[in-house]
């Protein structure tokens, strides 16, 4: 929408609006399933007939925005949300942190905008808000539900394949650095995996990324350590099945990263297994399936040449191996060809 539309919106029909809004972006990740919204708005002064005590009038207005930015999103979607002064943009900017949308009630509003005498973000009345809505759609209607009733924090206390992240705040990167200190072999990792020595680690990550998880950690964060962590597929469930996928990178890598989002107390884990987390014998990284055996899966983004995932890419000249006389995508890809199995080796 252009910044010269000016389109009005409110609880009651538009007879009275609490605001204008000057502005609104919409951007969509297509594969991360997520959109991003930005609304650039202009808080209006107490009509006739309306409270005009400023602090009231300024948390009612603002819900009325919440409810205009949510209304395409379903009870189910996962939204993360921060608010800036486009006045005073240089203060910290408030959020509420990922989580489903019915779970963002008034009170919840109410708190965040509480908070906010203390800290350096100030708000008016009439301030022009710039606010930011990512949001993911989430599958719903799952049939087996391998939990039997016990709540994310439970199973992931309880299953030797998924690891606790012992920080409060800061989660998401704690998650990142233990994952990543698995998949590197890194001599620290016990001690990250139990609380000790990781946090030069964070507060080092955190600082080269700029990225500020004072607000909690959402898609757009997720987003701008994917693009950091180009070497890694970074991977996050909300739950226990294959389905419950939230966010993949899907970037060409085969070293993966396998989060667990508890939406419930809004805390990142890290899966070590993703068959021992969603109790199954194999897991397919390249479709995010899972079956009982790998021999009878057929997955269309596995390289068709080596069975690799995911797919090789291709060279401008083809590989013939004498072995097995077939070709192949490149030398990567032939290489690939003489170690993979799946379920027995594809070439001596």
């Amino acid at each position: 929408m252009s910044s010269n539309i000016i389109e009005l919106f409110s609880r009651n029909k538009m007879e009275h609006p609490r605001f204008t809004i000057d502005g609104e972006i919409i951007r969509r990740y297509k594969r991360f399933n997520a959109m991003g919204t930005q609304l650039t708005v202009h808080l209006l002064p107490p009509s006739e007939g309306q409270d005009s005590n400023p602090i009231s009038h300024f948390l009612t207005s603002v819900s009325d925005l919440f409810e205009y930015a949510l209304q395409n999103c379903d009870d189910s979607d996962m939204v993360g949300i921060t608010i800036s002064n486009e006045i005073n943009m240089s203060d910290k900017a408030i959020g509420i942190s990922f989580r489903r949308k019915d779970q963002i009630s008034p009170d919840v509003i109410w708190s965040v905008f509480g908070k906010v005498a203390q800290s350096n973000a100030r708000f008016n009345a009439l301030d022009k808000l710039v606010m930011t809505v990512h949001s993911v759609k989430m599958p719903i209607g799952h049939g087996r539900i391998a939990t039997k009733g016990r709540s994310l924090q439970t199973m992931a206390h309880l299953k030797r394949s998924i690891i606790e992240v012992q920080a409060i705040e800061n989660c998401l990167a704690h998650a990142l650095v233990i994952a990543i200190a698995k998949l590197t072999d890194d001599k620290d990792y016990k001690a990250f995996r139990q609380g000790r020595k990781i946090r030069p680690h964070v507060d080092h990550l955190l600082a080269t990324t700029g990225i500020d998880l004072s607000n909690g950690g959402g898609i757009a964060e997720l987003i701008r350590f994917q693009e950091y962590f180009k070497e890694y597929r970074i991977v996050v469930f909300r739950g226990l099945n294959c389905e419950d996928i939230m966010f993949d990178g899907q970037v060409e890598s085969e070293k993966r990263i396998n989060l667990l989002y508890d939406d419930v107390n809004h805390h990142f884990n890290v899966i070590n297994s993703v068959t021992g987390a969603i109790s199954r014998q194999y897991f397919c990284n390249g479709c995010n399936k899972g079956c009982d055996r790998g021999v009878t899966h057929r997955c269309q983004e596995t390289c068709s040449d080596c069975m690799s995932i995911p797919p090789c890419p291709y060279a401008d000249v083809r590989i013939l191996c004498e072995s097995c006389n077939r070709q192949f995508r490149s030398r990567a890809c032939f290489d690939k060809h003489k170690s993979n199995k799946i379920g027995k080796k594809y070439c001596m």
